[in-house]
């Protein structure tokens, strides 16, 4: 079930004084629209990503039931009960995987391939469950720690970490042939597990920062910059930390330390180009914080700076995104509001409001030139001109520059921004 709107120009969400020129303040346009809103949850909405080059969106919700939507049709594709809990997250990997987390402590990793999608249901929660729902094949289920409401990440192996007597005989299912490094909360708090895929295999567990009570992990993110890996984590305290992975000593560097927020952090994401990292929080604090990359030798773990921090006036920044060019990042609000920032210097360019409740999930959409969609599957295609009808909006679909917020009322509000 889709509702659709024209889609606006985005608008900031302006206060204005009342000794403004009236004149002026009537010529400027209405407040910004949602281009589409999907309504097919029952409960609220927790994770949302975009995926297989934005032609596709995922949502899970508090039932633990995950819908996968086509962008070009609004309509669901793939409706199943991933989990028994809360979906606490949600990543593709490749173009036939779907890796989903719940509350229930599981990891899963689904084979749903496109080729899949006319022989899976497609009934909506709001619609009511069928008797024999057919649902994507289980490939794998890891048991993970949960208890923090802390959702997974990803990101590809870089090919030195998996010893060689666990890698022999291990059925990868990526198209590198090397697999996916999985961080989540570790049983103990304060620590983090970096997992194998599909190995299952635990390489590591990093411990919290020395001399600090941070309580549980809240957030993390493991990612690439160049040639070095790295993670970065936020705690219940507030602190933020950046950790690099040391292939020689198969161990984990303490790089970055800094207690930022008076509450919970709540997200943290990365531009490594930018050389930055990002968090919010409980409280109304957004941080920027360098991406410090020496080496072992060098590193004397001492409690750090961010590179700047605002204060928003708007407590509970509970979703923070960077979008793929890091250009601009966003947060999804409390207070219902979803706000874009310049990723760069951390000015506020729009406040994005339609929700009547909390916001809790956000992705953007990748950012990709229309000319390099211009493809089919038997061949490449050089012409916008000569596509069908149906191409031109798979292509308008997979260019536009899509932010999509999950809300606590169970709806997905589809944005078109910059």
């Amino acid at each position: 079930m889709t509702d659709a709107t024209p889609p606006p120009a985005v608008q900031l969400e302006t206060e204005r004084r009342p000794d403004q020129n009236r004149t002026r303040a009537a010529t400027l346009p209405p407040p910004a629209q949602p281009v589409y809103v999907l309504r097919g949850h029952n409960s609220p909405i927790h994770a949302v990503a975009i995926i297989r080059h934005n032609s596709r969106l995922l949502t899970g919700d508090a039932d633990g039931w995950v819908s996968l939507w086509s962008l070009a049709t609004k309509r669901a594709v793939a409706v199943w009960r991933a989990h028994q809990a809360t979906i606490l997250g949600l990543k593709e990997w490749g173009d036939d995987n779907i890796i989903t987390q719940g509350r229930d402590a599981r990891l899963v990793i689904w084979q749903l391939r496109m080729t899949d999608e006319p022989g899976l249901e497609k009934k909506l929660p709001v619609e009511g469950t069928s008797d024999d729902p057919k649902q994507p094949w289980m490939l794998h289920s890891l048991t993970v720690n949960t208890i923090n409401f802390c959702a997974f990440s990803v990101c590809s192996d870089p090919g030195r970490t998996l010893p060689s007597h666990i890698s022999q005989g291990v059925r990868q299912v990526d198209d590198d042939n090397r697999g996916l490094l999985a961080a989540v909360p570790a049983a103990t708090d304060g620590q983090i597990d970096v997992f194998h895929l599909p190995s299952q295999y635990r390489l590591s567990t990093i411990p919290s920062p020395r001399d600090a009570k941070t309580g549980m992990v809240m957030t993390v993110q493991i990612f690439h910059q160049r040639d070095t890996l790295l993670l970065a984590a936020g705690y219940e305290n507030g602190d933020v930390a950046l950790y690099t992975y040391n292939s020689s000593s198969a161990s984990w560097v303490p790089q970055y330390h800094a207690t930022v927020h008076s509450q919970p952090v709540l997200s943290v994401d990365v531009a490594p180009s930018l050389g930055f990292f990002y968090s919010s929080s409980a409280d109304a604090i957004i941080a920027q914080h360098p991406l410090m990359t020496q080496n072992e030798a060098e590193c004397s773990l001492v409690r750090s700076s961010p590179v700047r921090e605002i204060k928003t006036k708007h407590s509970g920044q509970q979703a923070l995104s960077v979008r793929s060019d890091e250009k601009i990042l966003a947060t999804a609000g409390w207070d219902s509001r979803i706000r874009v920032y310049s990723a760069k210097t951390l000015k506020e360019l729009a406040v994005l409001k339609w929700h009547k409740e909390g916001c809790y999930a956000l992705s953007f959409a990748t950012m990709y030139e229309p000319q390099k969609l211009l493809a089919t599957e038997d061949d490449a295609v050089d012409d916008y001109g000569t596509l069908t009808a149906d191409q031109r909006r798979e292509v308008r679909v997979k260019s536009t520059h899509w932010l999509v917020a999950g809300s606590k009322d169970g709806k997905v509000s589809l944005w078109d921004i910059y």
